[in-house]
């Protein structure tokens, strides 16, 4: 699921939806937004579609650029990349769209923590198998990038999925291998303190080829651990989150459930969820951080 929380209100997107059909315009928290999936680059990033006050409408342009989506908007016919945000041809070329927090994450961790949100239903108006993954078992780790004829960078396996933050100049990600030997992820970064919890129970959205069954692949959310004047670091007891400073115990969607900080809330962080081939050939200069880093 592709999650949004604005304004009090909340949604969810289904992976298997966004697969088929990429784009959905909507509106949260009285906020409109265009929820976007590339299936090559396996990346969901949601936008706030105002550029001044002009609200724009999205849809799919049919064409890639490094194998990753080019979306158009029907106001202006401006083409825009996804993975950044900017628009690339058009009248509207160099505007940038702002991106909002979007963790994805199961549906099951998301419906436990926000009980009253909405879920795009299924009755799309169009004859799709959402059962069933377009591109089945492309997300394997030793497969090659679909329509990909860029250099890959050999830090990474080309498929490795990474955590990645383009609001630095030149990028910061961290690979989704990293939690095996750090379970939660403290760190700073250009000056904004950020924590990274993993969500192992999370479906992969390419299910193997003749398997009805996706592959658990874990996703991401990312957060500043600045609460009440107070950096807080994190870390895993008993299979919960807690943090060191008050011992109180939260949730992956970071809500204090016990302790000192019950019912106070972490705020979220923009962040991406991708292929590391992707990731890659749009921030060449990205730092990757990995278990060296962290010195484990």
């Amino acid at each position: 699921m592709v999650t949004l929380e604005i304004n009090g209100d909340s949604k969810a997107y289904p992976v298997a939806i966004l697969m088929w059909h990429e784009i959905v315009n909507d509106e949260v928290g009285g906020v409109p937004v265009t929820v976007t999936f590339c299936p090559l680059c396996n990346i969901a990033i949601v936008f706030d579609r105002r550029i001044g006050d002009v609200v724009y409408d999205f849809g799919t342009s049919g064409n890639l650029r490094k194998s990753d989506l080019v979306i158009w908007d029907r106001q202006t016919e401006s083409w825009w990349q996804q993975i950044t945000g900017e628009a690339i041809v058009g009248e509207l070329t160099g505007m940038k769209l702002t991106t909002i927090p979007a963790p994805m994450v199961s549906w099951s961790d998301f419906k436990e923590a926000t009980s009253d949100s909405l879920l795009l239903s299924r009755d799309t108006g169009f004859g799709r198998n959402y059962n069933s993954a377009p591109s089945g078992g492309y997300g394997d780790l030793d497969n090659r990038p679909f329509l990909f004829s860029g250099q890959i960078d050999s830090k990474l396996p080309a498929m490795e999925r990474v955590v990645g933050m383009d609001w630095v100049s030149s990028g910061v990600a961290y690979p989704i291998s990293l939690f095996e030997s750090v379970p939660i992820v403290n760190d700073t970064v250009a000056d904004q303190d950020i924590v990274i919890f993993l969500m192992p129970d999370t479906d992969s959205g390419f299910n193997a080829f003749n398997s009805t069954e996706a592959r658990v692949i874990g996703s991401t959310a990312v957060y500043d651990p600045n609460l009440n004047d107070q950096k807080l670091t994190f870390k895993i007891e008993s299979e919960n989150i807690g943090d060191e400073q008050t011992g109180s115990i939260r949730n992956m969607f970071r809500e204090a459930a016990t302790g000192e900080l019950e019912g106070d809330r972490l705020a979220a962080v923009v962040h991406a969820n991708q292929k590391w081939f992707a990731w890659s050939a749009f921030f060449p200069d990205s730092e990757l951080r990995t278990a060296d880093f962290f010195g484990s």
